[in-house]
């Protein structure tokens, strides 16, 4: 994949294995236009169809004002009807591309996440942010409703009444409250919000990544069946990974007592 040639994005790889993906409109707190969903759609899509590209992406924003405002309204003005909806299309592809990607995808949000923004962190497996950010859906304050996969990844995150209180109501959440509710993972302070995210995603790279995509895959679909089926599923993941070189290379290290070197084969 290549990392330049985006008009709204910065990529780049701190760690051998991870991409990172930068939304770079910092004037307007990252706030996502079309351009924006278009390539956003064409780095995960080129993610989905090259899992073996990498192991690992963090999806981050420039600046310290805002990880993403959401929709760029400005943009919006004067639309018609008919453009709102294309516009929309894109941005509904553009979530969905970062929920199906296949490999970990961690929001280290180093502002606050609102509106659209929150879609795209909920969109990834889990989210870090930074000391003051801010959370919530304000749509309902616009005319409209989060439709970018909010109503039902709240839900999901905190619960069906934490979540309706939020929605219904458009408050703003801080990070403290987020983490409470199991919104967020982890608080770090600005200065070690990137090194402490590092260190977190260093323990996934360390681990064999097609047993780590696997395990995704499991949770991700199994969470939508019932639970006898959700552990067939499980074990059907399971066996994929049975004959790799990497679940022999496991225990092989084990038994000899030194770290693993994981191929993704």
């Amino acid at each position: 994949m290549t990392q330049t040639g985006y008009e709204t994005l910065l990529l780049d790889s701190p760690r051998e294995g991870l991409l990172r993906v930068q939304l770079n409109r910092p004037k307007v707190s990252n706030a996502i236009n079309s351009q924006m969903g278009r390539d956003l759609i064409a780095v995960f899509q080129a993610l989905e169809a090259d899992p073996e590209s990498y192991r690992c992406v963090m999806l981050t924003g420039a600046g310290e004002r805002a990880f993403c405002g959401g929709a760029d309204l400005k943009e919006r003005e004067g639309m018609s009807d008919e453009n709102f909806n294309t516009q929309h299309y894109i941005f509904e592809r553009m979530n969905r591309a970062i929920y199906d990607c296949p490999i970990p995808t961690i929001a280290c949000l180093n502002g606050s996440a609102v509106a659209g923004g929150l879609e795209l962190a909920l969109a990834c497996d889990f989210m870090v942010a930074v000391e003051g950010a801010k959370f919530g859906f304000t749509e309902v304050s616009r005319g409209i409703m989060p439709g970018g996969g909010g109503t039902q990844q709240l839900p999901r995150a905190i619960g069906m009444r934490r979540a309706k209180e939020l929605i219904f109501s458009g408050a703003l959440i801080d990070a403290t409250t987020a983490k409470e509710m199991g919104l967020l993972n982890h608080i770090y302070p600005r200065a070690q919000l990137l090194p402490q995210t590092l260190e977190l995603i260093d323990r996934i790279l360390a681990n064999a990544p097609l047993s780590v995509q696997q395990a995704k895959k499991s949770m991700v679909f199994g969470s939508q069946m019932d639970l006898r089926t959700g552990m067939f599923f499980e074990i059907e993941a399971y066996s994929r990974l049975v004959a790799t070189e990497d679940r022999n290379e496991g225990i092989k290290a084990f038994n000899e007592k030194r770290l693993p070197k994981f191929q993704g084969k």
